[in-house]
């Protein structure tokens, strides 16, 4: 099958070199010249474990293009997919001014029938209003289909979420455009649910805000635990054996961040308001995940008493381990508050430093590795929980300290490791700190 993709973020990318690797020619279209000169040369522009080998694989073998021209690009699609941002706007609404872009690009360069099916998150009804939009757009006699297919891909394992998907929404009111879709998928051998347009548009915002509710209930129970002695691990294994739970996102912390959790929730609320739904459950996570990002900076201020002069050690900058993206990290609002407290702060991350020092600037140091960041602080942060920081060398790392004080916003380390020290202060979040 012949497929163009509008767009060369994590997902327009990794659907892309995706369908390329089980058999389909793919066009990816940018129109950023510079990133399409880099894919072309198997560059990729996001950090994803193994997606560079799949990007030169399937050009080699000729099943994967990537261009700036629409007209090139859109040429005898079969289906065309929309993969485009859609940023939270300042009202927390989702800003759809990509998304149209998009289909009057794609409107004006179009000669044949075709069905566009959009990957993009977006509220319900987006999609009955880009089909008008390319309607519009497009000549008279040409026949365009839009079919809502949302994605749900997680940065840092996004190819094994294409490949080995938990299922594949389609959303249609077309019957045959649905089946087309459906035979684009078959050889990943998933399981595809077929519903209508609107309710495919809701499934992706309602499984998010309830994936980010685990989150929210378990640091909740995690700051309870705190105050009443109690294991937020033990807490949440029991809690996940019951299959009605399930023990997948039961991972206290100081909350979710990235480029859909936040911007998702706070979508889905504004658009319960605009329809006269309050939908209180959503403020709620929302408030309780802004608590959850200042936690380490309260559990520094309760053990030193005031932040200034302190130098604080910051392992992890990226809002999850394996991906560079800083977007709504929470080591921004964490690295921002210590710096307005007086703190000095040195960070280290093993690929987004970049990426953060065009949001934190030159208001804190950098380091280029976990031995020179961590070299006379008062105390180390852990905000993300990357497998090295997992592993570190305890010993030698405390050594290195001004303080041997740990505040591990992950629950990155295993307590038995921490007990081998011969002296060292261990504050994790929902369960009793170590100090020896």
């Amino acid at each position: 099958m012949k497929i163009s993709i509008l767009g060369t973020g994590y997902v327009g990318l990794t659907t892309g070199v995706c369908l390329a690797e089980i058999g389909h020619s793919v066009t990816c279209i940018d129109i950023n010249e510079l990133k399409i000169n880099n894919l072309n040369a198997g560059i990729s522009p996001i950090y994803e474990p193994g997606i560079e080998v799949l990007i030169t694989r399937n050009i080699k073998l000729g099943k994967l293009f990537f261009t700036t021209s629409y007209d090139k690009g859109l040429e005898d699609a079969q289906v065309i997919i929309i993969a485009v941002g859609t940023p939270q706007g300042e009202d927390g609404a989702a800003d759809l001014s990509y998304l149209e872009g998009a289909a009057i690009d794609i409107a004006k360069n179009i000669n044949k029938d075709v069905i566009v099916a959009i990957k993009s998150t977006v509220p319900v009804g987006t999609n009955e209003n880009v089909k008008e939009i390319i309607q519009q757009h497009c000549r008279k006699d040409i026949v365009v289909d839009v079919v809502s297919n949302p994605e749900f891909l997680r940065q840092g394992s996004a190819i094994k979420d294409t490949m080995e998907a938990d299922r594949i929404i389609i959303g249609s009111s077309n019957q045959e455009s649905a089946r087309i879709v459906e035979e684009m998928y078959k050889p990943l051998n998933v399981p595809i649910l077929i519903t209508s347009i609107r309710s495919a548009e809701m499934i992706k915002y309602a499984s998010n805000a309830f994936l980010a509710s685990k989150i929210s209930y378990i640091n909740e129970i995690a700051n309870l635990c705190e105050a009443l002695g109690a294991n937020v691990e033990d807490v949440a294994k029991g809690m996940g054996k019951d299959k009605r739970i399930g023990e997948a996102f039961l991972y206290a912390g100081i909350g979710y961040g990235g480029s859909c959790f936040p911007k998702d929730v706070k979508a889905l609320l504004h658009t319960a308001q605009l329809n006269g739904v309050e939908f209180g459950f959503l403020k709620e996570i929302i408030s309780i995940n802004k608590f959850q990002h200042e936690l380490l900076v309260k559990k520094a201020i309760e053990r030193f008493g005031q932040l200034a002069g302190k130098k604080i050690a910051c392992l992890g900058l990226s809002f999850k381990p394996d991906t560079d993206d800083m977007r709504e990290a929470p080591s921004i609002k964490i690295v921002n508050s210590l710096i307005k407290l007086g703190a000095e702060v040195m960070a280290y991350d093993p690929v987004a430093i970049e990426n953060a020092k065009n949001i934190l600037g030159s208001n804190i140091a950098y380091a280029s590795s976990i031995n020179e960041c961590v070299t006379n602080a008062d105390a180390i942060f852990i905000v993300t929980e990357w497998r090295e920081f997992r592993e570190l060398e305890l010993p030698s790392i405390l050594t290195k300290m001004k303080n041997p004080i740990i505040f591990d916003g992950r629950n990155c380390i295993m307590e038995d490791r921490i007990r081998e020290c011969e002296k060292i202060e261990y504050y994790p979040v929902g369960k009793p700190s170590i100090i020896r």
